[in-house]
């Protein structure tokens, strides 16, 4: 008699079920299927419990198909058609930085820490986090002791744009020892999470996690720490100005209307903290093109340093759209730590920043 579905149905009919009925009758055989000799199926229970109790008529219907004529080989898996117990709910990420602030004695200044500089814009996607990263790094190679602290906790770049993978280690106090790139000391959330992960917090947690970065941070000793600010004015700026002793900020726009809307709001709310506006940069000043030399100035022109002369602050630099930074920021490979146009200009920014003693 030929191997077929029908043949085989028949023989696991013969089988009972403890609760009364056959394999069949009761239909719990699926996904039958016969090829070449090789027969596949499932048997399918009320319930996990139920599948856990039928592993002895799994192995029974295994025996009965195989002894067919012209079975070769015979598979059979149990599962259950009912829903399996709800697993617990998973805890939320053991994060090291994450709590609601606790009160503090004064504003703080991490132990060896010379400085606190935050890098900041009045709105996202004017490279202020390309600024601070290759910041640190020029100031790093003019010899100075730097750490790159990333308060941008719901978009934190810093470990793309440094090229840092993995954890901070804990240190013998269980401070957390921040990992080094380029000569700069470098912390961010960011560490801590898979990259796609997001950070689900409010407020009280984003302040928590600023003050965290700043007391529970093995920084040792630096000249200065440079903070790289979320766009806007909002928790973690007015956290940083209040709380922290600020040396200074600065600002990050590039010559566009829309930016420098924004850039405004951001300097009234450090002069409204008491924090000291170092200077503005003009980031995406000028676009050169490499083919025919012709300048474009693609958001506007000089719209930067008019405010800073409003505003009686220095015009820091004015840094020109660059494809080789934006390779760099994604490749983990700061403009800053190689040669060319635009390490000079970083380099000439940190050289102004170190002599008019800033840093």
């Amino acid at each position: 008699m030929a191997l077929t579905r029908d043949r085989i149905l028949e023989e696991l009919d013969r089988i009972q079920v403890p609760d009364g009925g056959t394999l069949v009758s009761r239909g719990m055989v699926k996904a039958l299927s016969v090829d070449a000799g090789q027969v596949r199926f499932v048997i399918e229970a009320p319930t996990p419990d139920d599948a856990q109790k039928m592993e002895p008529i799994r192995a029974a219907a295994v025996k009965l198909v195989g002894d067919l004529d012209g079975a070769d080989g015979v598979s059979a898996v149990l599962t259950a058609h009912g829903p399996a117990p709800k697993a617990p709910a998973a805890p939320p990420p053991d994060l090291k930085i994450g709590r609601h602030p606790v009160p503090q004695q004064g504003k703080i200044l991490p132990p060896g820490v010379k400085k606190i500089i935050s890098v900041g814009s009045g709105k996202g996607g004017v490279g202020k986090s390309t600024v601070a990263a290759n910041l640190a790094v020029a100031l790093a190679r003019a010899g100075k002791k730097v750490g790159l602290l990333d308060a941008d906790i719901y978009g934190p770049s810093q470990p793309r744009m440094m090229g840092i993978a993995g954890g901070p280690q804990s240190g013998p106090d269980n401070r957390l020892l921040p990992p080094e790139a380029f000569g700069v000391k470098v912390m961010s959330i960011g560490l801590m999470l898979k990259e796609d992960q997001a950070v689900v917090w409010r407020g009280p947690m984003l302040m928590g996690a600023l003050q965290q970065f700043l007391t529970d941070v093995d920084w040792g000793e630096l000249d200065v720490l440079i903070v790289d600010l979320p766009p806007g004015t909002g928790d973690v700026l007015l956290t940083l100005g209040q709380k922290s002793e600020l040396a200074g900020a600065i600002m990050v726009s590039t010559p566009q209307d829309v930016a420098l809307i924004d850039a405004r709001k951001g300097i009234d709310m450090l002069n409204r903290l008491e924090v000291p506006v170092i200077g503005l940069i003009e980031n995406m000043s000028v676009y050169h093109c490499p083919k025919c030399g012709h300048e474009e100035h693609v958001f506007g022109h000089g719209g930067v340093a008019a405010e800073a002369e409003k505003i009686g602050a220095p015009l820091l630099a004015q840094l020109p759209i660059d494809l080789e930074t934006r390779l760099g920021g994604d490749e983990g490979r700061p403009v800053a730590a190689g040669d060319g146009v635009m390490a000079e200009a970083y380099a000439t920014l940190a050289g102004r920043l170190i002599d008019g003693g800033v840093v």
